[in-house]
Formats: structure tokens, sequence, C-alpha cells
């Protein structure tokens, strides 16, 4: 099975499961080679350098993206220009596997995860994930919708929403980026 998995980190050969935001040691990865472009990003993890922070060992995933009924990704702006702010000038590697250790995840579309470590048999230089993520809404691979676009009922889901993360995160980067993107978190 052909799958991609995106990452900011060149050089990679075999691909090692990590710990991400669901605290299982995983590899992600999709069957849909633009579903992956929007990790080559983390909005928590470039609101947090470029406030002139040191740089942590590990960020919260930021993710505010879900799929439409057909499984199209659909990347949403939860504050204004966020899409612009995260994925502009942002450089990454989409690194393609063809394995069958892997298991989906029936919760989410063309996604599959290893928990064993997988070899890479190609690497795609991103030079702008921005770029890449308007060539792919323009070829009707995935969708950006942006601030604007929001209903009164899904602003105020993305306040309730924001203020829970908030208060239940122990995560100084993620409260920072909640903080600053968010500011009725302090309300």
């Amino acid at each position: 099975m052909k799958l991609f998995h995106a990452s900011q980190t060149p050089g990679i050969r075999v691909l090692e499961p990590r710990t991400s935001n669901h605290g299982l040691p995983l590899i992600y990865f999709s069957d849909c080679r633009e579903n992956t472009l929007v990790y080559l990003s983390n909005a928590v993890e470039r609101h947090w350098l470029a406030s002139g922070f040191p740089p942590c060992e590990a960020y919260h995933k930021w993710g505010s993206y879900g799929f439409t009924g057909e499984g199209l990704l659909c990347l949403e702006e939860y504050y204004p220009n966020a899409t612009e702010e995260t994925y502009g000038g942002a450089a990454g590697y989409i690194y393609t596997v063809e394995t069958e250790k892997v298991r989906p995840l029936p919760e989410i579309p063309h996604a599959f995860v290893s928990e064993e470590p997988v070899g890479i048999t190609d690497c795609e230089i991103i030079p702008d994930a921005l770029a890449a993520l308007r060539r792919a809404e323009r070829e009707g691979r995935l969708l950006l919708r942006f601030y604007e676009e929001n209903s009164p009922e899904k602003l105020h889901w993305i306040e309730r929403s924001i203020r829970r993360e908030y208060a239940e995160s122990d995560s100084q980067p993620y409260r920072e980026f909640l903080k600053a993107k968010f500011p009725f978190v302090l309300l």
C-alpha cells in the first residue's frame, strides 16, 4: 500500500513511532497525499518560536481541519489569517512508504497508523506549504475555509472549544498560543 507522511525533518530513511497528542507511539500516514500537507507546519510551534521563546522538545499539534461527507479534507481557520500565518513560507517533506504494516483509523478518512518502523521509498520537497495547499484546493483535492466564512454558530463553537482546551491544557506553548490567538480565553 502506498502511503504518505509529512515532516519538517529532512533526510529521514526510516520513520519511527513517536508519541503525539493521543499519547501513543505511532506513525501516522494517509493514502491521500494532499491530506498530509496540513502537517508541514504547526501553528503552536511557529507562534512559540516567533515570540522568542526557546525551542521545546515537543509541541501540541494544532489541527483545525475536518472532512466533508465524501472524505475531502477541509482546513478551517479558527482565527483571522491562520492559514497564511501557519503555512506561508513553511518548507517540509512528504515521505512516501510502501507497506502493509498499518491499520486504518476508521474515525479519520484516509488515515492509517503503524506501531513499528517503516522504511521510506521516496521523498518530495515542499518549498512552501501554503502554495501547496492553494494548489491542492485549485485541483479540488482539499478545501480551505477562511475565518470570515464562519457562521455565528461556528464562532460560538470555536469559543467554547478553545476555552475548554485552554482550561484543560498543561502545555505552556499551547496555552501561550491560545492566549495570543484567542484573547477571549482570559476574559
